[in-house]
């Protein structure tokens, strides 16, 4: 990569906050997304004082007119982006909650945790493909269920664990099928599970006692990131720095291809 410019959705708190200052003394100039002004402000002057760059943008992603506007924005200030890092994302939620929506009418982990990166990807796809070689990484999970077709906004028997778990497969066959779409085009896609129960507020507030540290989930989004070793590898999932099998549903070809149809159809992206 001759340029090192990076956007990491969910950058101002947990793992993306340590892969984004990480980066940063790496020398990549960081474009940090999150929804609080206040807490995008403090993660830049942390990075600046450390002797970083960093940009923040200001989104709701669980709504496709937030995705717009933090793809036009950051496709105009930066028409080549060599690094586009999907970790934004919403956990199961305080135990007991039942079944949201977006203001778009979407469930809302559906909408959050693929929805939203399958529009930002499409958007920014031309910025990327500008930058080849350029990597795009997926934070998924270990935790996934297979997806309900006839039920794909879960309107049925609400679980906000088996919604995430729905939502997280969901994104990685987002990342097989980019994968493939853009072989030999000097972009790779891959996805990873981070680290179990990492340290962070999503898992706290889900009642959930801790397992991993932040800084392990980062040591692997890096690796996908950055490694020289993951070069040319594309279109695979990893469970933390290691190669790993998603759940079978995710390499079905026609439950990609549907999936893909209705990403295009509710989204509205070309």
């Amino acid at each position: 990569m001759t340029e090192r410019i990076g956007l990491i959705t969910g950058a101002t708190s947990g793992v993306g906050r340590v892969v984004a200052q990480r980066l940063a003394r790496e020398g990549w100039l960081i474009l940090a997304h999150g929804r609080d002004q206040t807490r995008g402000a403090e993660l830049v002057r942390s990075i600046e004082a450390d002797g970083g760059r960093a940009l923040f943008y200001g989104a709701d992603l669980s709504s496709k007119r937030g995705v717009h506007a933090l793809a036009e924005a950051v496709a105009r200030d930066h028409p080549r982006l060599p690094l586009l890092i999907n970790n934004a994302g919403i956990g199961f939620g305080p135990p007991g909650t039942g079944r949201e929506v977006s203001s778009d009418g979407y469930e809302l982990r559906f909408a959050v945790n693929y929805l939203a990166p399958f529009l930002l990807t499409r958007l920014l796809l031309p910025n990327v493909l500008a930058a080849a070689p350029a990597r795009i990484v997926n934070v998924a999970s270990i935790g996934q269920q297979d997806l309900d077709f006839d039920d794909l906004q879960f309107e049925r028997g609400y679980s906000g664990v088996d919604a995430y778990r729905r939502s997280k497969l969901a994104l990685i066959m987002l990342t097989f099928d980019l994968a493939q779409e853009l072989e030999d085009r000097g972009v790779t896609v891959n996805a990873l599970h981070p680290a179990t129960l990492m340290d962070t507020f999503m898992v706290r507030q889900a009642s959930r006692a801790p397992m991993s540290t932040v800084d392990e989930g980062a040591d692997a989004i890096m690796n996908l990131a950055v490694s020289a070793e993951m070069s040319e590898r594309t279109g695979e999932y990893f469970d933390g720095l290691s190669p790993a099998r998603a759940r079978a549903q995710a390499y079905d070809r026609q439950a990609r291809e549907r999936l893909r149809q209705i990403g295009f159809e509710l989204t509205g992206a070309l």
